[in-house]
């Protein structure tokens, strides 16, 4: 009689079993493997016109994500470019990173994208393993492909070689912030969420650092007289000058304009010279 007792509870487990199975797996679908991280092997890092580093896998961000998902061979990657970097001390480079058309006006921070501001969380992998920040500029991108399976550029340019185009930080004591702070074609000032905590943090420094300063240098596209984009740039600077002093700020404020001289971008293009319209504030200690 025992024994029957337990021949039934078992049979009585294995039928929970199989009914837990099929609920899971046959009806909700939940039983499905797990998807493999499967990236395309396309990462390169150029020099000029030569690629020193090719068949790398593509770093991965989730969407809305400023931070990377990093799998072994991107951090072999990363250690094989600081080592490069570590070897040769007269190259500089620029890290651009792509963001999807979902993600156009997404902010992080101080930066006033979210490209900027995944370039500086790759940066940050290379400062750890021992590079300095200021060698390592920053740009950004909307990339064509809704899935973002090539979120990143590498590129390495020496640092005696003008390449017609400035180079933009994207530090806290290096920062530019684009047009859209700016009515078009106008020096009205109108700090976004970006902005607004940029200059928190800096009122914030310069109460712990007063014997530093602040320069201001506003930019332009190259549309219109190059009098008048000086003219603007300068206007810019100042209006964003006043911003800081009526926010209390009362450490040393320079202010100049560039115009449409140092332009980051081509301004053959509405995306470069939307990068062009920016202003430019530096931390001088």
């Amino acid at each position: 009689m025992r024994f029957l007792a337990l021949l039934v509870f078992a049979l009585f487990l294995v039928f929970a079993l199989i009914a837990r199975w099929y609920f899971v797996c046959e009806v909700r679908q939940l039983c499905d493997e797990v998807p493999q991280d499967v990236r395309l092997k396309t990462l390169e890092l150029k020099d000029g016109e030569t690629t020193l580093l090719q068949g790398y896998d593509e770093f991965a961000f989730d969407s809305l994500s400023i931070a990377p998902r990093l799998n072994e061979n991107n951090e072999r990657f990363l250690d094989t470019l600081a080592a490069i970097l570590e070897a040769n001390p007269d190259k500089l480079m620029t890290i651009t990173a792509f963001f999807r058309e979902s993600e156009k006006g997404v902010k992080s921070g101080y930066f006033d994208n979210i490209g900027a501001a995944r370039a500086d969380q790759i940066r940050k992998l290379l400062m750890e393993r021992g590079i300095a920040e200021a060698r390592i500029a920053v740009d950004y991108g909307e990339s064509e492909d809704p899935l973002l399976q090539a979120p990143l550029d590498f590129n390495l340019y020496p640092a005696d070689l003008p390449s017609g185009y400035d180079r933009e930080l994207y530090t806290f004591k290096n920062n530019t912030f684009k047009d859209d702070n700016f009515a078009f074609d106008s020096d009205e000032f109108r700090p976004g969420e970006a902005f607004l905590f940029y200059a928190d943090s800096l009122k914030n420094y310069f109460e712990a650092y007063p014997d530093h300063s602040l320069k201001i240098v506003g930019h332009t596209d190259a549309v219109g007289g190059s009098d008048y984009n000086e003219d603007l740039g300068m206007r810019r600077a100042k209006n964003a000058m006043e911003y800081f002093r009526e926010l209390g700020v009362i450490t040393e404020i320079k202010i100049n304009s560039e115009g449409e001289q140092n332009p980051v971008a081509s301004n053959e293009t509405d995306e470069g010279r939307q990068k062009n319209r920016r202003v430019n504030f530096i931390i001088l200690e």
